[in-house]
């Protein structure tokens, strides 16, 4: 069973406490929402479990294995992957090529040709595979999160951490990685979701976390969580709107999601 254990986590960047002693566990294939205002911390965490960062205290533990310290790679060939708020796809290569890279990487001394069914699989279950021969620049921005979800499903990751997966996405595609998340969660994977989009996070989320300077100060079901008081005062802002039971800061006044965590 996928199991992961993050346990009192520290991350700390001169004198400014990115992190602050965060605790948490996955079991099996739970579907995690991960919000929290700008600067909460959300991109520093990612970046301690997908190993860019080493903690500064604490520990990661993964299917029974300590990782934190291991370097990304290695993270990746045990089971975890992460997408980017920024797509990362190789421009000048086609979708197909751009899908073969991650399986090369984690075996180089394979040829490409022994991943070209498994990639074609992946493009034809995200309805991608008319465009296997584009080059991934010819792509929407929606397209182009799929392509990223794409080249992590050919590393059959346990762990799929999709940072922002809806930023930027038409409402009917947005629809489509909808189900996609869906899909696979139901095969076995388990999800960590940042997003600013409160509408997609709790509509999705089986189980919500909340992160504030740096601190874990919620974790639970996602009724219960847009009711707790910390949560509801992590959110204030001047310009407020009750949605759902919750006040929040609306989604467009967060600026972009990335994180000044530094």
């Amino acid at each position: 069973m996928i199991e992961l254990q993050v346990r009192d986590v520290y991350k700390s960047f001169g004198g400014i406490q990115a992190l602050n002693g965060v605790s948490f566990e996955i079991q099996g294939n739970q579907l995690i929402g991960l919000i929290g205002p700008n600067g909460a911390g959300k991109t520093t965490l990612t970046n301690v479990l997908d190993g860019v960062y080493r903690p500064t205290g604490g520990q990661v533990w993964f299917n029974g294995e300590r990782i934190d310290g291991l370097p990304p790679y290695e993270i990746a060939r045990r089971g975890l992957g992460r997408t980017f708020q920024v797509t990362r796809a190789f421009r000048r290569m086609t979708v197909l090529e751009n899908m073969l890279v991650p399986a090369m990487a984690l075996h180089p001394t394979a040829r490409q040709r022994d991943f070209h069914k498994k990639a074609w699989e992946v493009l034809e279950f995200l309805t991608m595979d008319h465009l296997g021969r584009e080059f991934a620049r010819s792509l929407s921005g929606g397209q182009q999160k799929l392509l990223e979800l794409g080249r992590l499903l050919m590393l059959d990751p346990d762990i799929i951490i999709l940072d922002e997966p809806f930023a930027g996405v038409h409402p009917k595609l947005m629809e489509t990685i909808y189900e996609y998340i869906d899909v696979v969660n139901k095969q076995g994977k388990a999800f960590i979701i940042i997003s600013h989009d409160m509408e997609s996070i709790f509509t999705l989320s089986q189980r919500l976390l909340v992160l504030n300077f740096g601190e874990l100060i919620a974790d639970g079901k996602p009724g219960a969580v847009k009711r707790d008081p910390a949560v509801i005062e992590a959110y204030l802002g001047e310009e407020e709107e009750e949605e759902e039971g919750i006040v929040l800061i609306e989604a467009g006044d967060m600026e972009d999601a990335e994180e000044s965590d530094a």
